[in-house]
């Protein structure tokens, strides 16, 4: 018999057949080693051993020698290591990369987890959310114990642990995040509403040169602070020098005083105070040395600092072009896409065929993530800024030190609800002292008047952004505030009643959608300002509802939005109806996967997959749900990413057809470029290059090893940071309406849960180096291992490499930093600088960082 037939016959699959014919061919060495050993400790010689065991000489020799020993322990070895970290922390991960993280081989981990599976021990596999994945989750082989059933590992995945362990309470205790230290409640001074809080609402005021209360580099951060050890501010954290004596800390709220500050501060409830979920927000903690160098945990905990708002996408969101001029959008969308078919006509040059392949998959995903997202090129010098209050400017001015003096400038905040939201202001650099005492110079902060922010979706100052726009060309359209919306306040308006069921976070979510997507809806589809103006407190209401218990069911009565959505989504129960609310719309679809395998194609999927289309089956997964049905188990994808043609998703205005064409063409380069990486040969190896460049392939493979080592420190990261995002989710559910803003959250929880579980950022991807990269140009490398490569590195890196630019970033001299230095000394503010040595603001900023 074969072996298929052979473990077909005995239940099981061929890879555990050949692990227990490994297991007993060390059982049976083993014994005949021991009994070797022992007739050689009697004196018997090896000629004499091998006639009485009935093997040659040879072979008696082999038995004894030490490194056939060794040899055939590593495998009780690696079993009883296996054993013991199950023993401590009852769920192992045992998947990709732990063999690098013991130093053997894949299939000796493998023969030993089944060596503690004929034990009674279980292997299962569990899946978690990727980070990053667009709903892809990342498989956990996991070794347990024999009372532990597959529910009980997904129960407790946040329990799983890599190879090499560490202890966590159940992921509350990490070395690398220590008890939050507290601020004492005398220091702070509350200055409420009516005494001037409610302009500067979500502002922490510092005293300036207190060692546990500085904000290090920065001359502002988005913070969270403890307070007595059971409460804690959040806000926006700037230095003030005119302090109370007595007071460090000045706490800004728009609640009225007398307010007991418990109602004041948020509270940590229940949690302890070494979780790092403490404040619902990944937090940095820092270090500050006392006046004997001692070093001290300072309690101010940093999400955000001076520097990082700079960073953030410049790209302009569907929901603000689609209510501008189309022209404007249609010239912006051009802009990306010519810039799209740029990138592919120098990937489709490449010579290296594994590189090109890869960077053609990834180029092919990039175009039908633009298809779905409609993101438009950014206008000159757009960026984002957090905003900060200040009294002493006017209502139409802004502190802007990245822009002109006299310059004009508009401001969008998301989500966005129209024109009548986009304030327009005039950069005044020279009037506030409040500015410049507090952010002279702020690399990524505009100050405004509180008055503004009232216009900005009710933004408040502990931490919201605004998109920062030039606009002396008028490119930007705005509108007067609508005069229905003049003095709404939704909790004077709508207050909840005594039995009132209350809305739950999730259904905030929910009712925030569609009430966004309508007033997107209507403004395409030309509704009046008065009809605006409905939709928009009804958006005001809902924001609030959850967090205030505000009657939301009455705000939809009142203000008509049943009538609005059948008057511009079709019916009163309605949806989405256009383009631009239906593109990113959820739709659910049995699990299925990508099929890969031309052999296993059908021909009409084969035309289909050399034609660059993704080809997808069912999985036929199922599950039993609470009534206890058997369902399909589904997955989400968007309408746009289903559709074959974007059109069909329009209701015909001119801004829909404009999105149409630009979704369309996106989908026939993305298939473009796949049906061409498909086509493109695999890599030919040059044993001579090999040897040339025999440094660098070691180099690169000793990467990937690291890499591989990894892995399972990845896994564990994956996992803390699901449990961080849940986190944060549960405190604060508002931070998940924007789409953007998640990916930010998501990339928080993800570098500290790296941090937290010791998976080095470095050895997450390969950073190829120049020598490296003309080693693998050469054929040095296998087409394998070059693609286990590719798949473990950084693919900016290797576009870099790939189709190297012509021209450079122009930086500074030495002697132009020093005068820049000089001016900025002297009171100049940054546009100034930029201005005077000829480059953009980013570059002085990139150059003083």
């Amino acid at each position: 018999m074969t072996d298929a037939q052979i473990a077909k016959s005995r239940g099981m699959t061929t890879t555990q057949l050949q692990a227990y014919m490994a297991i007993e061919r060390n059982r049976i060495i083993a014994a005949n080693q021991a009994e070797a050993l022992k007739l050689f400790e009697k004196g018997y010689s090896k000629v004499a051993i091998g006639q009485k065991m009935g093997v040659p000489e040879s072979t008696v020799r082999n038995w004894l020698k030490d490194s056939t020993q060794a040899k055939t322990d590593i495998l009780t070895n690696t079993a009883n290591v296996l054993r013991d970290h199950v023993s401590d922390s009852r769920y192992l991960d045992i998947g990709l990369g732990t063999e690098n993280q013991l130093g053997v081989s894949q299939g000796k981990l493998r023969t030993a987890a089944r060596m503690l599976e004929a034990e009674g021990y279980h292997i299962y596999k569990v899946k978690v959310n990727q980070m990053f994945g667009n709903g892809n989750k990342v498989e956990m082989m996991v070794l347990a114990p024999p009372d532990a059933t597959f529910m009980d590992v997904v129960k407790n995945r946040d329990r799983i642990k890599p190879i090499d362990g560490y202890s966590d309470d159940n992921m509350k205790t990490f070395t690398s995040f220590e008890r939050i230290k507290s601020v004492d409640s005398n220091r702070i001074q509350i200055r409420y509403g009516d005494k001037g809080g409610s302009d500067m609402d979500g502002v922490v005021e510092l005293r300036r040169d207190v060692s546990d209360l500085s904000l290090g580099q920065a001359r502002y951060a988005q913070v969270r602070i403890g307070v007595d050890d059971a409460y804690y501010m959040k806000g926006m954290a700037i230095y003030r020098d005119d302090m109370p004596k007595g007071i460090d800390i000045i706490y800004n709220t728009n609640k009225p005083s007398g307010t007991d500050p418990s109602k004041v501060f948020k509270s940590m409830k229940d949690v302890a105070l070494d979780d790092p979920g403490i404040f619902g927000a990944v937090v940095r903690q820092q270090k500050y040395r006392d006046a004997d160098g001692k070093e001290h945990l300072s309690p101010i905990n940093i999400v955000h600092e001076e520097g990082d708002w700079g960073k953030w996408s410049k790209t302009l969101a569907s929901q603000v072009l689609s209510k501008q001029n189309p022209k404007l959008a249609e010239g912006l969308l051009k802009k990306v896409y010519d810039e799209k078919v740029s990138e592919y006509e120098s990937i489709s040059k490449l010579t290296n065929p594994a590189v090109k392949k890869a960077l053609l998959e990834e180029f092919a995903d990039s175009c039908d993530s633009a298809s779905v997202h409609l993101k438009a090129a950014a206008l000159p010098r757009q960026a984002s800024h957090v905003i900060l209050p200040l009294t002493d400017i006017k209502e139409n001015e802004i502190f802007a030190p990245n822009y002109k003096d006299g310059e004009s400038v508009v401001l969008i905040r998301y989500p966005h609800g129209g024109k009548f939201e986009i304030p327009e202001l005039t950069v005044n650099n020279k009037r506030s002292k409040q500015a410049k005492d507090s952010i002279p110079q702020a690399k990524d902060a505009v100050g405004i008047h509180p008055r503004v922010a009232e216009r900005l979706s009710g933004a408040d100052f502990d931490g919201d952004t605004v998109l920062v726009i030039p606009n002396n060309s008028k490119k930007i359209k705005t509108m007067a505030p609508l005069e229905d919306l003049k003095d709404f306040d939704p909790k004077i308006r709508y207050p909840g009643y005594e039995g009132m069921k209350k809305m739950t976070a999730e259904s905030r979510g929910t009712e925030m959608g569609k009430v966004t997507n309508l007033i997107t809806d209507m403004t395409i589809r030309g509704a009046t300002p008065s009809e605006l103006a409905r939709a928009v407190r009804h958006s005001m209401v809902v924001i609030d509802a959850e967090k205030h218990g505000l009657n939301y069911q009455q705000s939809y009565i009142d203000n008509g939005i049943a009538q609005l959505k059948e008057k511009y989504q079709g019916k009163s129960t309605a949806g989405a109806s256009t383009l631009i609310s239906r593109a990113s719309a959820e739709v659910y679809l049995p699990k299925r996967k990508e099929k890969t395998f031309v052999s296993k194609m059908t021909p009409e999927e084969k035309d289909a997959y050399y034609r660059g289309e993704k080809i997808y089956e069912e999985t036929g997964e199922t599950y039993v749900n609470s009534k206890g049905k058997t369902v399909k188990r589904m997955t989400t994808s968007t309408r746009m990413a289903e559709a074959k043609d974007a059109y069909t998703l329009s209701s015909g205005t001119l801004i829909e057809d404009i999105y149409a064409a630009y979704a369309n063409n996106q989908k026939a380069l993305a298939k473009k470029a796949r049906a061409e990486a498909r086509a493109t040969p695999n890599a030919t190896h040059s044993p001579s290059a090999k040897k040339t460049y025999a440094k660098e392939v070691a180099s690169l493979k000793n990467k990937l090893d690291q890499v591989y080592k990894n892995k399972p420190k990845e896994r564990q990261a994956q996992l803390v940071a699901n449990i961080l995002v849940d986190a944060k989710k549960k405190s604060n559910p508002s931070l998940f309406e924007d789409k953007a803003q998640v990916k930010k959250l998501k990339t928080q929880a993800l570098t500290e849960a790296r941090a937290r579980t010791g998976a080095s950022k470095t050895d997450v991807l390969i950073n190829i180096t120049d020598n490296e990269w003309n080693a693998i140009q050469s054929g040095a490398v296998s087409h394998n291992t070059l693609t286990q490569i590719l798949s473990n590195t950084d693919m900016d890196r290797v576009k870099s490499l790939a189709t190297p630019k012509t021209t450079k970033n122009r930086g500074l001299s030495a002697s132009q930093l020093a005068r820049a230095r000089s001016m900025l000394a002297s009171g100049k503010t940054q546009a100034d600088v930029a201005s005077a040595l000829g480059v953009s603001t980013s570059t002085l900023s990139k150059a003083l960082s």
